[in-house]
Order: C-alpha cells, then sequence, then structure tokens
C-alpha cells in the first residue's frame, strides 16, 4: 500500500519513520515534507490545504491511505473530502476537529455531559472580557477560541497583563482564531498529556507524555508550540490513567457519536492533575508535536494496521506494544522564537551528532538544497533519546545537541526537569 503523510513538522517526520518500516508500505510519500523526511520518503511541493492537489498526487501515485499530520487541514475538511472521493484515511471529519478548532465547543460538550474542565466564560466583546476579569483572582488563563498553532494561551499573573492580552487578541494578534475568546479557570496542578486512538466505538490507550510549552528554563518565559516532552508521563500512574479514561476519554467519545459528529483518529487530552483529580484542559485532534516524537520513538509494534483499523472501525482487534525505556525530545528552535527569527541559516555535523550518540533527529523547520540543510522555521529540530530512565535519555538527547553545528539555534537545558527530579528521590 502506497501511504501518503500530510505536514511537515517533528511530529510528521517521526510518523514517516514509523510508518517507513512497516511491511504493509508500498512507497512512503510526504506533502510537503521538509529536508529531514527526504531520506525516507518521497516529498510532493502540496500544500496540506490544497484539497485538489493532494486528491490528484492520490490518484497519480495510487495512494491507498493518507495519514494527516497537522491539524489545519483537519478542521478545513481534508478528510471529508478524502472520503467523499473514495481515499482511505486517518483523522477525524471537520465536525469533529471541532474539539481541538473551538475551545468554546469543547467547553460546551463537557458541560453538556459533566466531564471534568476547567470552568469558563465565552466572549466576543473586550469590554465585557476586561470587565469579567477585573472581577477575578489571579493568575488569569486567556485562550484564543480557534486555532493558533499552540501558541493562542496567555497566562497573566496581573489583571493588567490579562486586559492587555484580551485587547491583543481582539486586535488580531492570532488572527481570525482570535474573533472571540475564551477566559478560564486556572488550574493548579500538573499538566501531562494523554492519547488515544478511536474509530468512533472502541479506543485503545497509547504511551503517556508531557511536554514542555514554555520557551524559558523551569517552564517560565511565553508560550510556544512545545520546546520538548518526554514519556512516559510519571505523574500519569495506572490508577490515574482509568479515571481519565473513564471520566474524561470515554464520556467525550459516547458524546460527540451521540451529536452526530463520531470522533476517529488520534484524541489527544491535555490534562492538569489537581488535587480533585484529573480535568481537561483542552483537547487536539492529532498527535502532539514534540510528543508524537517521544511516543513513535517508543513504539514497538507496526503503526500502520493500526492507523488504518482506527479508520476501518475495527480498532477493538489492535494492540500496540511499547518499549520499557524513556525516551526525550529537546526541540531546537531558531534564536528569537517565538517571536521574530531570521531564517537561513545553516545546520552542520547532524549525521556525526545523531551516530555518535544514538539519538534521533527528526526535523521540522528545515529544507534541503543538495547536502545541505537549512533554518526556515521556528522550531527546526527535535533531538530525542531513548534510556532506561528520563534522565539517561536526557544525556543522550544533550549530547546529540552539543554536537550538531548551528549558532543561530538555542534550545532548553531543562527538558524533563520534573520527572528527572523524581527519579533522583526514588
Amino acid at each position: 500500500m502506497n501511504v501518503l503523510v500530510i505536514g511537515s513538522g517533528g511530529r510528521e517526520h517521526a510518523l514517516a519513520w514509523t510508518l517507513s518500516s512497516s511491511p504493509l508500505l508500498g512507497t512512503l510519500y510526504c506533502a510537503p515534507g521538509n529536508g529531514g523526511m527526504a531520506d525516507i520518503a518521497a516529498c510532493l511541493d502540496i500544500d496540506p490545504l490544497d484539497f485538489e492537489g493532494i486528491l490528484a498526487a492520490c490518484r497519480t501515485y495510487d495512494i491507498g491511505f493518507v495519514v494527516v499530520g497537522p491539524e489545519q487541514p483537519l478542521a478545513a475538511g481534508l478528510v471529508d473530502r478524502l472520503s467523499e472521493a473514495g481515499v482511505k484515511s486517518f483523522g477525524p471529519t471537520a465536525r469533529a476537529a471541532q474539539l481541538e478548532a473551538s475551545k468554546t465547543f469543547t467547553h460546551e460538550l463537557c458541560a453538556r455531559h459533566n466531564i471534568p474542565a476547567a470552568a469558563y466564560e465565552k466572549f466576543t466583546d473586550a469590554d465585557r472580557a476586561k470587565t469579567y476579569l477585573a472581577g477575578l483572582p489571579a493568575p488569569y488563563v486567556i485562550k484564543a477560541d480557534g486555532l493558533a498553532a499552540g501558541t493562542g494561551e496567555v497566562i497573566a499573573q496581573d489583571v493588567q497583563t490579562a486586559q492587555g492580552a484580551v485587547d491583543e487578541m481582539f486586535a488580531g494578534a492570532f488572527g481570525d482564531a482570535g474573533r472571540e475568546i475564551v477566559i478560564e479557570e486556572f488550574l493548579t496542578g500538573e499538566e501531562a498529556s494523554f492519547f488515544v486512538l478511536t474509530d468512533g466505538k472502541s479506543f485503545l490507550p497509547l504511551a503517556t507524555a508531557q511536554d514542555h510549552k514554555r520557551a524559558g528554563t523551569r517552564d517560565t518565559g511565553p508560550n510556544t508550540g512545545g520546546m520538548g516532552a518526554y514519556s512516559p508521563a510519571p505523574v500519569l500512574t495506572h490508577a490515574l490513567c482509568d479515571t481519565v479514561l473513564t471520566r474524561i476519554i470515554r464520556p467525550t467519545i459516547d458524546a460527540m457519536a451521540a451529536e452526530g459528529r463520531p470522533y476517529t483518529g488520534v484524541l489527544y487530552a491535555g490534562l492538569m492533575i489537581t488535587a480533585e483529580g484529573p480535568k481537561l484542559i483542552e483537547y487536539n485532534a492529532r498527535f502532539g508535536d514534540p510528543e508524537c516524537q517521544v511516543l513513535m520513538m517508543r513504539l514497538k509494534s507496526d503503526l500502520l494496521p493500526a492507523l488504518i483499523a482506527t479508520a476501518d472501525g475495527t480498532l477493538e482487534d489492535i494492540a500496540l506494544d511499547w518499549r520499557e525505556e524513556s525516551a526525550l525530545t529537546v526541540v531546537m528552535a531558531s534564536k528569537g522564537y517565538p517571536g521574530t527569527y531570521e531564517k537561513g541559516g545553516r545546520i552542520g555535523n547532524l549525521t556525526e551528532a545523531a551516530g555518535a550518540t544514538g539519538a534521533r533527529v527528526f526535523h521540522a523547520g528545515t529544507a534541503r538544497k543538495g547536502d545541505q540543510i537549512t533554518a526556515i522555521g521556528g522550531r527546526v529540530l527535535n533531538v530525542t533519546g531513548l534510556g532506561q530512565t528520563v534522565a539517561q535519555a536526557a544525556r543522550q538527547a544533550y549530547g546529540a545537541v552539543d554536537l550538531i553545528d548551528w549558532p543561530e539555534g538555542f534550545c532548553r537545558r531543562d527538558i524533563g526537569w520534573r520527572a528527572i527530579e523524581r527519579e533522583k528521590n526514588l
């Protein structure tokens, strides 16, 4: 079977790398891919939102299965268009992808079906939102309702900053995503990421993970698309995983089916583990980035049959095996990210760095010209290690980071710090 992976980030590189070893695979294609994906797949210069171009490629290259990586084409209806044309694909329909595309939709769904989540209010008017903030205690959580590439959230420690964030969102800081905003209850606890595959009826839990959204050490500074991740997440014990499945995941899948929006694909729950138990922060309609990278490093089974079963409605027949080792990925980003950054810096010593340490380098914002790799995005590389502990995986990943020649890049030096501190106390 020929397979097409849609996307160009580190998540898609990790998925393509995993799929490339499947005995079921014929030829692997990526659209548009990146400088690293070109080593394992044929990259097609097609934008993920060019649905007709994607369909033409499916016909030209006899593609039997499409794996949609990013959220934008899912929310825009790529799975729907492929289905209309008779092309099998992995991912939710546009109506189901509203779980990510609209925070208001998800909050209202949770309220209707008693799914534990942060309290919230929605606003389309800046003055009303600022008046509401003035009556709340700090800190404040303000989110753009729509898709904002993982950066449409501000956590403010004082009301002036919070009200300024409201003005910026309504002024277009996140484009159309900020036409409506949500102000949420600030939840205290530890964040974790929980993933399941679901065919709309059955679900298959995947490994757990934790990511680091903030740009600065010890999870400080501005929000980003993600600066690193590790798996498994120690905070998610077996008992807590059972609670998440029973109180959050199962009710959500049932609710979406009951409301005529059956959800198929990967369902990614961003959780806060509070003193009262796990609560939903938000849903994503695709694999996390960079969480996908650490999940794929730990997966022992063939992924392709599981994705096909998810699309076919036969997921109950599938089981997946996972490595006992921990995986950790460090995001190398362009200096200035998540603000203004320059493109075009040359990246050297990638093969040597991975070869010397055993780490794997997944590409995100890169381009290839001949043998030269250049940086063309904010988040550029995901340097990923395996180890018996999170600390060992971190040493492997950072060992490779230190050998990569990219003066214009930077990374956080403390990815996995919570888990590493836990390990020291065992």
